[in-house]
């Protein structure tokens, strides 16, 4: 093991950890908790590029890049569904929520393995975009989005459909690169994930910005791509 593994490779089992932590918490019914945790789990994905770049690993096998998608599978696919699953577990249509919690799972394992195979492809892979919206993002939604306040179960499953549909689209999402975009993101995921207890309209204040900010980049870009289309066609176009 000692051949393949690297220092980035401990990062991203870290992500796996806290994804399993997140689960976990779901079973025990401490669902804030789970939403918390798969926020931390978002921190490490975000992190093992980076110690890989600065430890100067050399992934030959692609023993890594294997690694982190097993890591997403647990972290941004199945803990997101087992969290949607429990928290909207008495909406009024019966068991919607086992097929969007299902569908997060499926859309999830077909946009890691695409990502994986454009990877080895990389004639045709972007550097500064992705296919398709990233899987932390299933994560960063619906975490915040239950920690909010504001949280609601129809809203919810209607998101996460889109947003599941989005990760097995075609949208090229721009990467956000540089320590301190993560530096920033981390501050703002901590934030979120520290006890609340001010009985406001502030209360959860970072969770909120953290929602809005996220379902932004979920909807700006398709929106501007549309916009972008709409004009190369020309009004006159018939």
């Amino acid at each position: 093991m000692k051949d393949f593994i690297s220092y980035a490779d401990f990062v991203s089992l870290g992500n796996a950890s806290f994804g399993f932590l997140s689960i976990v918490m779901v079973m025990s019914g401490n669902l804030i908790l789970a939403a918390k945790f798969m926020l931390i789990a978002v921190i490490f994905d975000s992190l093992d590029g980076w110690v890989a770049r600065h430890t100067k690993g050399v992934d030959e096998f692609g023993f890594g890049k294997n690694i982190d998608s097993l890591a997403d599978v647990i972290s941004f696919g199945v803990a997101p569904g087992m969290l949607l699953y429990s928290a909207c577990v008495t909406y009024s249509i019966p068991y919607i929520n086992i097929l969007v919690s299902l569908l997060i799972v499926i859309c999830g394992i077909l946009r890691l393995a695409r990502f994986n195979v454009l990877a080895d492809l990389t004639a045709n892979s972007s550097g500064d975009k992705f296919v398709g919206l990233p899987i932390p993002s299933t994560a960063l939604i619906l975490g915040s989005f239950y920690i909010s306040g504001i949280f609601q179960m129809d809203l919810a499953l209607v998101m996460m459909m889109v947003v599941s549909l989005f990760m097995i689209s075609t949208v090229e999402y721009p990467k956000f690169k540089g320590a301190l975009v993560v530096a920033v993101g981390s501050i703002l995921i901590v934030s979120t994930c520290l006890p609340q207890n001010i009985l406001s309209i502030i209360a959860y204040f970072p969770a909120k910005i953290l929602f809005v900010l996220a379902v932004t980049y979920l909807l700006a870009v398709p929106v501007m791509d549309l916009y972008a289309n709409l004009r190369r066609s020309g009004p006159n176009v018939r």
